[in-house]
């Protein structure tokens, strides 16, 4: 019974470890504060822009989190709220 416990703790301890290597999401943008941002809808219309069918937005860290597909395909966009650069994509 003891193992059993011990073997569990410890396999849900690993998944703590490993679950931030599994991350994907870029989070650091801007040191710039919020309420300086340039507002959401921008980053999304840079995506449009880019050719990408917007599918939804979201703050990430400091980031503009733009999820995006283009020719058929899913990619993530991290803009930068300061200056709507784009900082990182992900194609998943």
């Amino acid at each position: 019974m003891r193992l059993t416990i011990a073997a569990l703790l410890g396999a849900a301890l690993a998944g703590f470890a490993i679950s931030p290597a599994l991350a994907d999401g870029y989070k650091d943008c801007t040191k710039l504060d919020k309420a300086q941002w340039k507002p959401a809808a921008e980053a999304e219309a840079k995506a449009k822009e880019a050719g990408y069918e917007v599918r939804r937005s979201k703050v990430e860290g400091s980031c503009y989190e733009v999820y995006g597909v283009k020719g058929g395909k899913l990619y993530e966009l991290f803009y930068s709220p300061e200056d709507l650069s784009l900082k990182h994509t992900i194609a998943k």
